[in-house]
């Protein structure tokens, strides 16, 4: 059974930085795409960014230039790199395995952005 621990949230002020963790316990040899999903109060979850095994990784619009996705595979752990955090990016954040067909995921971590 696959499972995934995020962590790395919390309070930042704008313009600030934060990273997150997500490391997956059980086998994900060779995942198609492990990464990150975010929801705000009153909107729909949202991709954020994924890295494939083979560390190909894919940024929604609204991120790229200042956020980024990396992996260890070694360790089953991807972390997503904040950078100049904005008021359009406070939400639970999710990280999601897409592991042979099925979709996993974390308990989400809450990042809050506030001066």
């Amino acid at each position: 059974q696959v499972q995934l621990v995020e962590s790395g949230g919390g309070l930042v002020q704008p313009g600030g930085s934060l990273r997150l963790s997500c490391a997956a316990s059980g086998s994900i040899y060779r995942f198609n795409f492990m990464g990150w999903y975010r929801q705000a109060p009153g909107k729909q979850r949202e991709f954020v960014a994924r890295i494939s095994s083979s560390y190909n990784t894919n940024l929604a619009d609204s991120v790229k230039g200042r956020f980024t996705i990396s992996g260890d595979n070694e360790k089953n752990t991807v972390y997503l790199h904040m950078s100049n955090l904005r008021s359009e990016d406070p939400a639970v954040y999710y990280c999601h395995l897409f592991l042979g067909g099925d979709d996993y995921w974390g308990q989400g971590t809450q990042v809050t952005v506030s001066s």
